[in-house]
């Protein structure tokens, strides 16, 4: 019994220290854009067990933070680093953004379907968010950041809005505006104040080659 609570401890701490190695791992991969509040603020519900892909041409943010996280489906328990509900991420999250030619693609587990959504592709109407909260496991993408910060605590966050913390000691970043052009990103959830997607063309595909945004 002693060896099992031990262990258990051990594996609290090493998932907590996934937050403080993150946000270094993917700045120098490039794979930074937004992310949902987890860590010191719990998230505001359970994920699915299905990821879902987000690509835009170009995204434009006022307002940018990242920090390591993770993601938990329904039933999952936060506090065991060993639970396949728990889903390590690097969250990140942007004020104000402006996304042209946005697209987000769910395949359907099993099933040759997709479902997929389109907006902004009107260059002078594109998708808006404010508070835009998301985690996510991939990114891709060329990103220039306006007078970022590296380094500093999680918990002293204060460009990406009110929720968008982490916990005390992990290593974070910041910046006053991020622009990241061929984005392609692979997320478990997303958040927003408000989300405003102009254009918006919902559809299904089906088949062998269902259609996903990349």
């Amino acid at each position: 019994m002693s060896v099992a609570q031990g262990s258990a401890a051990t594996g609290r701490t090493r998932w907590k220290r996934f937050a403080t190695v993150v946000v270094p791992a993917s700045f120098i991969a490039g794979a930074i854009v937004f992310g949902q509040a987890t860590g010191a603020i719990a998230a505001s519900f359970n994920v699915s067990g299905s990821q879902f892909k987000v690509s835009a041409d170009r995204l434009e943010g006022t307002g940018f933070v990242q920090y390591g996280g993770m993601a938990t489906e329904k039933g999952g328990n936060a506090s065991n680093p060993a639970d396949p509900k728990n889903h390590p991420v690097a969250v990140s999250g942007i004020a104000k953004a402006k996304l042209y030619n946005l697209c987000q693609s769910v395949k359907v587990p099993g099933l040759p379907v997709t479902m997929v959504i389109h907006a902004g592709k009107d260059a002078k109407n594109p998708a808006e968010a404010t508070d835009l909260l998301i985690d996510l496991t991939s990114l891709k993408g060329d990103a220039t950041f306006d007078n970022i910060q590296i380094g500093i605590d999680a918990s002293d966050l204060t460009k990406g809005g009110a929720n968008a913390k982490g916990l005390q000691g992990g290593f974070a970043q910041q910046a006053d505006g991020v622009v990241i052009t061929n984005l392609k990103q692979v997320a478990w959830s997303t958040t927003a104040g408000t989300f405003k997607l102009s254009g918006l063309d919902l559809g299904i595909s089906t088949g062998a080659n269902a259609e996903e945004c990349f």
